[in-house]
């Protein structure tokens, strides 16, 4: 996709904001060390919402939330598609209490790191095997016994939109041993904030909520049916924002 000059300027503008946004609220944010976690939840919520108000009124790019009556109240793994960062901290406005495993570096960021620690989030050494799973799993399973959803991007990593799936098997060892629904999450962001770019275009990034899938699959028919629905959902939803229209009306 080409950008405009206007696309550019706008995309600089709201990149220098959204990191701007970071800091300011992990500033305003450094009181809660001394308190107990939940009065660091609003901060990180405030955040969440604060960006995705800048990507609207400054580029343009809207969001379609879809299905979200299809949420379990309470704990459940979210296995949501991964196309760009802006899924990393969009969906705190549709998840009640969600922790996300990401991968171990992010940790090391000054005050960034900290942060991360103090919220919860789940890290995930990608280098260390069926150790890292463990370890993963166990963390994630006492953020569910806490009533938390736990974000997982089954495939690891950003896959830009149409890249051939390439799950991992850490989603469906956290699914075989926390007896709770996965609720799959195809979006289409990757259109829109595209990975390793610093382009953001307008539009309207559209992320549905599909059928929870209920514990008690072995692990083989669950990924296989986590990447059916959720690769089907995605390639829908890319479809229709690049032509405009839903793919049944094609």
């Amino acid at each position: 996709m080409s950008a405009s000059p206007a696309v550019i300027a706008r995309s600089l503008l709201f990149n220098a904001l959204f990191y701007l946004n970071v800091i300011v609220h992990m500033i305003v944010a450094l009181p809660t060390f001394a308190l107990p976690d939940r009065f660091l939840r609003p901060f990180i919520r405030s955040y969440s919402r604060t960006s995705l108000w800048l990507l609207r009124v400054i580029c343009g790019t809207k969001v379609e939330w879809r299905g979200t009556a299809k949420i379990p109240e309470g704990e459940c793994i979210v296995a949501c598609k991964h196309q760009s960062l802006w899924e990393t901290f969009s969906l705190y406005a549709i998840f009640d209490d969600p922790t996300y495993v990401l991968k171990r570096e992010l940790m090391w960021i000054p005050l960034f790191g900290w942060y991360v620690r103090r919220a919860g989030l789940i890290p995930i050494d990608r280098n260390a095997g069926m150790a890292a799973l463990s370890r993963m799993t166990a963390r994630a399973r006492a953020a569910l016994e806490h009533g938390r959803q736990v974000v997982i991007f089954p495939e690891g990593t950003r896959r830009a939109p149409g890249a051939a799936p390439a799950y991992k098997p850490g989603v469906a060892h956290l699914y075989g041993r926390a007896d709770v629904a996965c609720v799959p999450l195809a979006l289409n962001s990757g259109l829109f904030w595209p990975r390793r770019s610093l382009l953001r275009f307008p539009g309207t990034i559209l992320v549905e909520v599909l059928d929870p899938i209920a514990p008690g699959l072995d692990s083989r028919a669950f990924l296989a049916r986590l990447q059916t629905v959720l690769e089907d959902a995605t390639a829908r939803l890319v479809q229709e924002s690049r032509t405009g229209k839903p793919e049944s009306e094609g």
